[in-house]
């Protein structure tokens, strides 16, 4: 495999013209160059907003009042696209967020994750227009169903937790539908009365099901990480 290092903005265009089989960037950008590219998979970071804002002190406070603004974005596509009114469109390079300060625009749209940047602006969020993550993206019948499996196996492992533990048989259903497994293994112990118990769990939920368990009856909890996995 040949890997280039690119500029997220101009991946799109590399896989739409064939440069590359397929490529890793952001939905926003896919989006904003209107790419004719298929977007294979959700690569489960880079999550981030696209959002309008404007100051602190602004009297405006929906989207809606934003009809007949002036906005700074380097995202004039989505833009137009997303809002749900007519503005007037100032397209910036560079730091968006000082529009607004230097007398530019109104308010502005742009790509919020945490949101510090906006309140470190003096800025405040109207709305999110789009939701954003890394994506595989490939030409239309390109031939990377190969390469995206093995990437869906990575993301699909980094979502989960494997589950082990060992309960009383007649808490077995309790621990079941704590779990919510359909199908766990459930394997017997030498001691009279105790299985093990082996389930894929969300890793976002684990830390709300270990007291549950614990209360249900199950001991010897392990949690592992894993490492591949196919659904």
């Amino acid at each position: 495999m040949d890997v280039l290092l690119v500029r997220a903005a101009d991946i799109p265009e590399y896989v739409q013209d064939g440069v590359v089989d397929c490529g890793i960037t952001g939905q926003d950008l896919v989006r904003e160059r209107d790419a004719r590219v298929e977007e294979l998979l959700e690569l489960g970071f880079g999550s981030c907003r696209l959002e309008a804002a404007v100051p602190q002190e602004s009297s405006y406070q929906t989207l809606e009042e934003l009809a007949g603004a002036t906005i700074a974005t380097v995202y004039p596509r989505l833009t137009r696209e997303l809002l749900p009114v007519e503005v007037e469109l100032v397209d910036v390079t560079g730091s968006v967020e000082i529009a607004p300060r230097l007398g530019l625009a109104d308010g502005i749209v742009d790509l919020v994750s945490s949101g510090n940047t906006l309140r470190t602006n003096g800025l405040r969020s109207l709305g999110s227009l789009f939701a954003s993550q890394a994506v595989l993206i490939a030409k239309p019948g390109g031939d990377v169903t190969r390469l995206a499996s093995m990437m869906r196996a990575v993301v699909e492992a980094r979502a989960h937790r494997y589950l082990m533990l060992n309960t009383p048989e007649s808490a077995l259903d309790e621990v079941c539908a704590i779990i919510g497994s359909r199908s766990p293994s459930v394997l017997p112990l030498a001691e009279p009365g105790m299985v093990a118990v082996h389930a894929l769990v969300p890793a976002a939920e684990v830390w709300r099901l270990l007291p549950e368990l614990e209360l249900a009856g199950a001991s010897s909890i392990l949690v592992v990480p894993v490492e591949r996995m196919s659904r």
